[in-house]
């Protein structure tokens, strides 16, 4: 028996285990939130913007209907960069670390920006105090709030070495947190421009990147680099 077996056989068990545990939890939020979900169902299969991309409901669900698309684009970036003779291992990091940045922080930044009851009518709103609005924010806030830049903060740091460390995944959740606060008060859309909102979009950011962590790109990680195995000769 080789040498390296006893330590090869629980990360097989990790692999095979992990994807099923992923795809149970992700079945079981489906089977709880599909009432709610379908509430949208027709308008979004119709194409009507009113009642589809303008509420949490039809953009989450236009969210999960879009998988199997960015699943497919972040292939097709893989078998690219292959073929241009990139590593396997190197070009589907990249290729799902760009994919996955997109797919899981534009749904989110977009619900961010909806409008509230009085968009251009009620007086723009700063809160500059920390943590004063966080007690109102509740569970559900506060989740959502954590998850908005998390998707950023988990795979950036999988494709740009230079973002690679714990305070620049941290300063990448902040700025673009305050971007978006920045963005809520010039568009004048009836929401409250928080710096509490910033602080945990930030804290989110760095609990991702730091769940990649093992998988953070370093500057010495290239295509190049990153070679699929050449078999040896065998006699």
């Amino acid at each position: 028996m080789s040498p390296n077996a006893p330590s090869s056989a629980p990360r097989r068990v990790l692999r095979t285990v992990l994807p099923s545990l992923a795809v149970l939890c992700v079945a079981g939020v489906l089977f709880s939130t599909r009432r709610m979900l379908m509430m949208s169902a027709p308008r979004c299969m119709a194409g009507r913007w009113h009642g589809c991309y303008d509420t949490f409901n039809g953009v989450m669900l236009m969210t999960l209907v879009a998988v199997p698309l960015s699943v497919l684009v972040a292939w097709a970036l893989a078998s690219w960069r292959r073929a241009r003779g990139a590593g396997s291992t190197w070009a589907w990091r990249s290729s799902l670390a760009e994919v996955g940045m997109v797919h899981g922080t534009v749904p989110l930044v977009w619900l961010t920006m909806m409008p509230g009851l009085a968009p251009g009518v009620a007086p723009r709103r700063v809160s500059l105090v920390p943590l004063r609005d966080l007690v109102t924010m509740g569970t559900g806030g506060i989740i959502g709030n954590l998850l908005v830049f998390a998707a950023l903060g988990f795979f950036a740091p999988m494709r740009f070495a230079s973002l690679a460390s714990v305070p620049r995944v941290l300063a990448l959740g902040a700025a673009c947190s305050v971007l978006v606060e920045v963005a809520q008060y010039v568009l004048w859309l009836d929401r409250v421009s928080s710096v509490d909102d910033v602080l945990v979009n930030a804290t989110g950011a760095l609990l991702a990147g730091l769940a990649s962590r093992r998988w953070w790109r370093t500057p010495a990680d290239t295509p190049s680099d990153r070679p699929d195995p050449v078999p040896a000769p065998v006699g």
